[in-house]
């Protein structure tokens, strides 16, 4: 299992602009970076695992344009999800 309900409830906590955000482009970034951290550990395990290769591949495209979106957008928030995640630019 991925991400059980409690994870991704702290996830969208955490990254939440107001009190019912649950699709903002921070959230979504986040949601993603955890579902991502979780399949590359799965295929450290498991490397012939082709489908969930490709299934990652898509997430990390889709966390690409989301933040390139966010960079246009706003730069300061940007900066602000990355450095809190610690993604690579």
């Amino acid at each position: 299992m991925a991400l059980t309900k409690e994870q991704k409830k702290l996830i969208i906590n955490n990254f939440q602009i107001h009190e019912n955000d649950t699709g903002s482009v921070e959230v979504q970034i986040a949601v993603l970076t955890e579902r991502i951290k979780y399949l590359t550990e799965h295929l450290k395990r498991h490397h012939k695992d082709k489908h969930t290769r490709l299934g990652l591949i898509k997430l990390v495209s889709r966390r690409k344009k989301l933040l390139k979106y966010l960079m246009r957008e706003n730069p300061e928030k940007y900066f602000k999800i990355i450095r809190k995640l610690g993604i690579r630019r």
